[in-house]
Parts: structure tokens; sequence; C-alpha cells
């Protein structure tokens, strides 16, 4: 009977964590979640699994905490997906940003490489790394031109991720992931606001949404897809980095529309635009290449779109008509 492989997923509570600790149990692993203590832990998106996840403790900016943890779980694999993840915050917070998204996956990195340097590194990289875009699609050998501290420090991240590989012969890849989004996104991105809103002022509880550039284009798919690729990766005979996306941009604007249109509303009466709410630094047009994930891998993205609007919409409507 073969032994049965272990995974330490960092950033367990968030969106990804949860639907990868998911998949990942699915498949027959012993999983290991990462999180920080505190005295509120938010365990709400893994509350159906948490019988199944070994939680363990530690955190990206004690050192000391990860290479502990790593030498108790021994992993086969290593999901990095903690971070400071919210581009706004990232601002406002810069120093805490690099703190935990640069140097915690870099700490991350340290501790495989001294502990158990036979194991396999993802690192959760961004499209935000392409920042004022040079070129479209983006692809692999894109140029990056991060626009936001967040940007910033997730390509320190994804170059720490690089040079392990290539300095230590350690099996680490970067996942580019464009955006990706689902029912269980944080309140505070773009797409779980429309579509709470849209919920809500159907159903008479609100008015009124605010939101800032409109006209600002992303690649969105569902979360749920992207994780696939993340195990993907670890998976394959050998070590890369790969864009993440479905290849398909839609604007904020167009998100909206067919949020609105699910609940049977007109977007443009209940949509006002803000200037508090426009970053500093605005990335207008991100849309990526996956085909090295489509030729290696063999990923193709399941949910469209509009399925994806749909899904995060009825979501939203459900937890509203749930009893109390």
């Amino acid at each position: 009977m073969s032994e049965r492989k272990r995974a330490l997923v960092t950033g367990l509570t968030g969106q990804d964590g949860s639907y990868l600790a998911e998949f990942l149990l699915e498949k027959g692993y012993e999983v290991f979640g990462l999180v920080r203590r505190s005295s509120m832990p938010r365990l709400e998106r893994v509350q159906g699994i948490l019988s199944d996840v070994e939680v363990v403790y530690g955190d990206l900016i004690d050192q000391s905490s990860l290479q502990r943890v790593m030498g108790d779980c021994r992993p086969h694999e290593i999901y990095n997906l903690a971070a400071q993840s919210f581009v706004p915050t990232s601002f406002a917070e810069p120093v805490l940003t690099a703190e935990v998204t640069a140097l915690g996956a870099t700490r991350m990195l340290e501790a495989m490489r001294h502990v158990c340097p036979e194991s396999r590194f993802y690192q959760a990289s961004s499209s935000e790394m392409f920042g004022a875009v040079r070129e479209t699609p983006q692809d692999e050998m894109t140029p990056f031109v991060p626009q936001s501290p967040y940007g910033l420090s997730k390509l320190y991240a994804h170059w720490a991720t690089v040079q392990h590989r290539e300095a230590y012969g350690v099996f680490a890849c970067s996942g580019i992931l464009f955006n990706h989004e689902s029912p269980r996104r944080g309140e505070e991105f773009v797409t779980r606001k429309i579509a709470k809103a849209a919920a809500r002022i159907s159903r008479g509880l609100q008015d009124v949404l605010y939101l800032g550039n409109l006209d600002a284009r992303r690649d969105w798919g569902f979360a749920g897809d992207y994780v696939r690729a993340m195990w993907l990766m670890l998976q394959a005979e050998d070590a890369d980095d790969y864009v993440i996306a479905t290849g398909q941009t839609n604007s904020v604007r167009e998100f909206c529309a067919r949020a609105f249109e699910r609940v049977g509303l007109r977007w443009e009466e209940h949509v006002q635009t803000q200037e508090a709410l426009v970053r500093p630094l605005e990335v207008d047009l991100l849309v990526g290449d996956a085909s090295r994930a489509k030729e290696r891998l063999g990923w193709e993205p399941t949910v469209t779109f509009d399925g994806l609007v749909e899904m995060m919409v009825d979501a939203e409507l459900a937890l509203l008509d749930a009893p109390d």
C-alpha cells in the first residue's frame, strides 16, 4: 500500500485555500492547513471540511514557526496561498503587504529548503504583476510592470521562487493566476461586492452600489477551476511557471450588467461611481494566454464568465433567503 500524500496549504481559510483543500481531500491527500493564531479565527469557508483537515498554527512573518510546521507535517506538496491580497489595502499598508506577501513566500521557500527540500512547492503569483501591460494577451514571457504594492510584493515572491528553483534545485512553481472568483470571494472584492449588491437591491435591502473604475477590464475565471491548475503544476515532471486564465476579458461595467440582469434589474439605475474608490494607479486591462498550461498540463477552464456571474448572484440570493 503506497504512502498517503501529504499537502501543506497556507491561506487555508481564504477562497483558494478552501477550494484547494476540498480538491486535495477528494484526491485522497492528508491535508494540513496553516492558519495564524488569533482570538477569532475565520473558518467560515472551511467549516464543512474542518473534521478532515488538520489545522496547524504558524505565521508567514515567523520563520521558526514555518520550519516547525514543515518538520511536523513533512509534506510532499506545499501550496503557498497566504498573502495580504487586497490591492487597495496594499496602498494603505505597503510595508505589511511586503512583509507577508513578499518576504513570507521567501520564508516558506527557505523553510522548505532547509527542512524538506524534497517537497514540491507552489507559489501563488498574480496577474497584477503585469500591471501597466506591455503586450496583450499576457503570457509567461510578458514583461512585469506592477502598479501596486501588492503587485510588487507578488513579483518579489515570484522571482524568489524562480531563484530557489534555479539556484538550489528544489521543485518550485509559480502559478500566475488571473482574476478568479467564486461565492467565497471576500466581500471587499469588486465581484463579490457587485453580486451581493444586486441580490440585496432586488430584495429591497439596498438602493445604490458605489464603485470605482467601471472601465477596468479583467480576465475572470472560477476559483474552483484554478486550484485544479495548481495541483497539476506539482504533478508535472519538471517545475515551471504557468499563466492560468480564461483568455476572455470583460469590464466591471459588463459584470454589473450581467449581475443585475440575473435579478431582473437595470444596473444603470442602481450603480454610481465614486472617485475615492479609484486606485491611485489603475490597471486597465488584463487578459491571459494560458496556452502553456493547456499544452503541458492539459488544463482548461470549465466555467464561463456568464456562468460565474450567475453562480455568484445565485449564491447571494440563497444566503438572503436562507432561514436564520
